[in-house]
């Protein structure tokens, strides 16, 4: 081949990494919906036959979507918001308010002021103009003020507002429950069509919401489960992994796809996935790993191989907390291997400082020839650091009062992670190794 045709060959080779990388990258970070949904094809039907009744026929609902972080609560909206957007009559009249609880803009984990979360509700629905300088006397006034914009005419013909409240419940915890109670009001007795979508993960939700909000609510829930089995598993590694009919070098599509189906097959791979499988079902714990994985590919290396896969299984096992032991000084690695002790002996019960000190007061008697003996603040301020870390942690926010020894602590590592750190710790001692791997405290 000359030089100019490997030249040219090695340009498109450099075009399509970028493509695939660019195209896979965001279908991993944003949780695109790749075509399918696994195992929640009831759950669509149920979410999209209630969304169509709103955005079609003009009708108000309510619904909870509840099922744990990774069961596809955020997809599975996308989804059916994507398919009721081809429809014309949708795509043209609906208009759709997005709040976290989450979210900075809202009245969630930092502000608790419901005004913030109207503020929010008039930017999405574009309705800066509208309301002006208006003075509204209550927070109920004002959204129905606001949905009173929107109406073009009777129930039917008024513009359909579909609220989705992420994170649904943080907005429980708001002052007197102000924002639900009025969407949910509205949602009853408007003639805007109102659907108000709650995605949680708490499956005592409905025992959090008082009385009066609980009345207007329909108490449509609709249950999202992990329920795949591995097979399903490898499908969607599968699906994540492949590239579609719009990729515009066909040859090179084809290739990465046969590539991708080789990997499904491959034993290695198998049960790489099977360890992640087993761990967790959490979709975006797979997103992470083929992320990792799809870092590794360049112009010179175009497909992700099973070795790939196996290096990405240990970046993503590997432990954060267990890095940062490995940065520790000796005598900080003591008390951490004190507190373990002290774990180990009374059953996980909190502990302070006077505890640990002694406990490391011990150890360095009976093991004196491999270990200084600090002066007490020396030990304190080891102890603080190791706090600051956040590898231990008060059970109380400490008062100006109270004397810092005897605060109650808790250590957030498990036996596990310690002696995994202690292998890989460079130049530990033999005696504080044996002295961590004992049974027993050094009572």
């Amino acid at each position: 081949m000359s030089k100019r045709k490997a030249k040219e060959s090695t340009g498109t080779n450099a075009e399509c990494v970028s493509q695939v990388q660019k195209i896979l990258r965001e279908r991993f970070c944003h949780h695109h919906a790749t075509g399918k949904l696994f195992g929640l094809e009831h759950q669509h039907r149920h979410l999209l036959e209630l969304l169509k009744r709103t955005t079609v026929h003009g009708e108000s609902n309510s619904a909870l979507i509840i099922g744990p972080r990774g069961s596809g609560k955020t997809t599975l909206i996308n989804y059916v918001l994507k398919e009721l957007k081809v429809m014309r009559q949708v795509k043209e009249n609906l208009l759709e308010v997005h709040l976290n609880g989450k979210n900075h803009f809202l009245s969630g984990l930092l502000q608790t002021n419901d005004k913030v979360a109207l503020k929010e509700i008039t930017r999405q629905l574009h309705l800066e103009n509208v309301v002006g300088d208006k003075v509204f006397g209550s927070f109920a006034e004002n959204l129905a003020f606001l949905l009173e914009a929107l109406r073009k005419g009777d129930r039917t013909s008024s513009c359909p507002v579909l609220f989705i409240l992420d994170e649904f419940d943080l907005f429980v915890h708001h002052k007197n429950q102000t924002l639900l109670y009025n969407l949910f009001d509205i949602s009853q007795s408007a003639q805007t069509p109102v659907t108000i979508i709650g995605l949680t993960c708490r499956q005592d939700i409905l025992e959090l919401l008082e009385k009066r909000v609980k009345s207007r609510f329909s108490h449509r829930q609709i249950y999202l489960t992990n329920s795949f089995d591995f097979k399903q598993y490898i499908k969607i590694f599968k699906e994540q992994l492949y590239l579609r009919g719009t990729f515009p070098d066909e040859s090179f599509a084809q290739k990465w796809n046969i590539s991708v189906q080789c990997l499904s097959e491959d034993k290695t791979v198998q049960d790489v996935l099977q360890n992640l499988f087993d761990y967790t079902k959490d979709l975006r714990s797979l997103n992470l790993l083929l992320m990792l994985a799809l870092s590794n590919v360049t112009v010179h290396h175009p497909l992700i191989t099973a070795l790939d896969l196996q290096e990405a299984s240990k970046q993503y096992r590997t432990d954060s907390k267990a890095n940062i032991v490995h940065g520790l000084s000796v005598l900080e690695i003591c008390l951490i291997i004190a507190m373990k002790h002290l774990n180990d002996v009374y059953e996980g019960e909190p502990f302070n400082f006077q505890m640990v000190y002694n406990e490391f007061q011990k150890f360095v008697q009976r093991k004196a020839h491999c270990i200084h003996n600090f002066e007490k603040p020396v030990v304190m301020k080891a102890f603080e650091h190791l706090l600051q870390l956040e590898l231990v942690k008060p059970l109380e926010r400490p008062s100006a009062r109270a004397q810092r020894e005897y605060l109650l602590m808790k250590l957030l590592l498990d036996n596990n992670q310690i002696m995994d750190a202690l292998q890989a710790y460079p130049n530990c001692p033999t005696d504080v190794k044996q002295w961590a791997a004992s049974s027993l405290s050094w009572l």
